[in-house]
């Protein structure tokens, strides 16, 4: 598949079916300013119809941040209607992450507050440096979280958790963020690209339109009631039974070797 013309995002592929899409402005530690949230955007709509990419990380370049929040000079100056516009921009490109249909690791390797959490929040898993920085400080800047952080902290951590951090403004370390679910798990900063590309290898194992579904029902259902839900996978369920991959996951288990899903 063709890549984009970026300017504020490179895209690697450090193995077959992986593909890391870092965001790379260090200079500012990687903030997001409007160009670099609508290059997310292309990115991931790109990759969701890219049949080679099975995993895809999200990172930030150099040693210091992920994305240490949203680019402060484009915020201070803005209107009550540019700031919405620029909410609803900023949220429609992370639910093309959450909801591309494949499975997406945040690689945190350092500062990941405001639009930098948020952005690790619409990702599937998170894998932390054990110096990394997480938390939502905007109420300290007299504004508050809007690319999703309100709604997608709660929904992982619990509304306790998400009331603390997000009124407090404070940061929390790796290790409170993997005590309260925050991040799946954490280890030394020269290690992180290991563990997650050791993660990664082993998704990319399964089959591709099961990690599609099973993304899609935890998704849709958790916007949902539990009835609501049940119906979603029960649907999707029945829709992944009907593919060549379940058929081969199947004999493969059978046979005992190890399965060749082909994605259909």
């Amino acid at each position: 598949m063709e890549e984009l013309a970026l300017k504020n995002l490179l895209i690697e592929r450090p193995m077959d079916g992986v593909v890391r899409v870092v965001i790379d402005r260090q200079e500012q530690l990687n903030a997001l300013d409007d160009a670099t949230v609508a290059e997310i955007e292309q990115v991931f709509l790109m990759l969701s119809k890219d049949d080679k990419a099975r995993v895809l990380i999200v990172t930030g370049a150099g040693q210091k941040a992920f994305v240490a929040g949203a680019d402060i000079q484009q915020l201070a100056g803005q209107t009550a209607e540019e700031a919405k516009e620029r909410a609803s921009t900023g949220q429609r490109a992370f639910d093309a992450i959450e909801r591309c249909g494949k499975p997406v690791i945040a690689q945190i390797n350092g500062f990941a507050l405001g639009g930098g959490c948020e952005l690790a929040l619409a990702c599937h898993l998170r894998y932390a440096s054990s110096r990394a920085k997480i938390g939502l400080p905007e109420v300290s800047l007299g504004i508050i979280p809007g690319y999703g952080g309100t709604q997608r902290l709660q929904r992982i951590v619990g509304r306790g958790r998400a009331f603390e951090l997000i009124l407090t403004g404070n940061h929390i370390g790796a290790q409170q963020a993997k005590d309260i679910g925050l991040v799946n798990d954490l280890c030394d900063p020269e290690q992180l690209e290991a563990m997650v590309l050791k993660v990664a290898e082993t998704i990319c194992k399964r089959g591709p339109l099961a990690l599609g579904n099973a993304i899609d029902a935890v998704v849709r259902g958790g916007d949902c009631s539990l009835a609501e839900g049940l119906a979603i996978e029960a649907d999707l369920f029945g829709a992944t039974s009907a593919t060549d991959d379940m058929r081969e996951g199947m004999q493969a288990f059978l046979d005992k070797r190890p399965p060749d899903f082909q994605g259909r």
